[in-house]
């Protein structure tokens, strides 16, 4: 619709998950590398905490995308789960199928558990990857959640051979602190937290989506613009996108080029977005204690480790340009 008017080879703020969108801040490349290592090392189950629309499932989609590698497509298998509806017996008959099991596995919970095991050993044993990807898993039933963890037990000597990733809100942490669910929480072998961007990494992330959808430094927004949406959007990722999206096409009905602050407000009021001026504290280097190099933090830390002098540069006010660009790239 926009596209053509301002230079766009496609829309850059669809909120379809994608990982060539990925915007990668210290938070969020540390996520990936804790998400790489679990499924790469079979390490059983995975905890991904974050708000909604901060990325949770487009992360996870990169680190699938990224451990599958160049192996033969139909190697690896991965299921989805985000019904927290079902109950225990309809979770086995979503899942059999899913999982590549036969009909006939869905029967019963012993039939399940048998060919479960059979299949996801034959898959490891020919290098594929079997994984189960819960999605909002904070509003999963204690029933369910026990059902999931039970899967965890099919493993061998060294290796779990089913990958578990729970994604959901801040909420999940409370429900895994919960008597009811401990044993659950015992087998978490990896945990990662998303937060919401501050101003800079806002802009930066609208420079980014601009770019990947053009491949040109294109500046259709102006720094007032950018502020009223990082306020509105208090740094949500999928908040971000949707003001931008509707500003660009509010923008293209008006002929306006770059898009000002006055159209962003009009947008923020049609969806009950206020914005909110937000303080931020300096963010000083600090060098954490090293990490025993044979801990799986250990590991994870010289995975994401980056060098500080990039992040000591303040930068009062970001603006879309070659050189905020350039900051994005650096945070990949």
């Amino acid at each position: 619709m926009y596209e053509k008017f301002y230079g766009l080879r496609e829309r850059p703020f669809d909120l379809t998950p994608n990982p060539a969108y990925l915007f990668m801040t210290p938070k969020h490349r540390e996520a990936l590398a804790t998400l790489q290592y679990g499924l790469s090392q079979r390490k059983g189950f995975t905890v991904v905490i974050g708000e909604a629309g901060t990325g949770k499932t487009t992360l996870v989609n990169a680190a699938l995308q990224a451990q599958r590698g160049n192996r033969p497509l139909g190697r690896d298998c991965v299921a989805y789960l985000n019904n927290p509806t079902l109950s225990a017996a309809e979770f086995i008959a979503y899942l059999a199928p899913a999982l590549g099991l036969s009909r006939e596995a869905s029967t019963s919970k012993a039939s399940f558990l048998i060919e479960l095991t059979r299949t996801v050993t034959d898959r490891h044993q020919a290098g594929g990857l079997t994984a189960l990807i819960v999605d909002e898993a904070q509003n999963l039933p204690d029933q369910l959640l026990e059902e999931i963890r039970l899967l965890a037990n099919v493993e061998t000597g060294s290796d779990k051979l089913l990958q578990i990733v729970l994604t959901g809100q801040p909420e999940l942490a409370d429900r895994l602190n919960q008597t009811s669910l401990r044993q659950l929480k015992q087998r978490i072998a990896l945990r990662c937290v998303l937060n919401p961007l501050d101003k800079s990494e806002t802009g930066a992330y609208i420079a980014a989506r601009i770019w990947i959808a053009s491949s040109s430094d294109l500046t259709l927004f102006t720094q007032d613009a950018i502020d009223v949406i990082y306020e509105a959007s208090r740094g949500i990722p999928r908040t971000i996108s949707v003001i931008c999206d509707n500003s660009l096409v509010a923008g293209f009905a008006g002929g306006e080029n770059p898009i000002g602050r006055e159209t962003v407000l009009e947008v923020c009021n049609d969806f009950d977005l206020v914005p909110e001026p937000r303080v931020e504290f300096t963010k000083l280097p600090i060098r954490p204690d090293p990490p025993a190099a044979d801990s799986d933090m250990g590991r994870l830390r010289m995975l994401a480790a980056k060098p500080s002098a990039e992040q000591a540069a303040a930068v009062p006010r970001p603006a879309v340009t070659r050189d905020l660009f350039q900051a994005f790239r650096g945070h990949r």
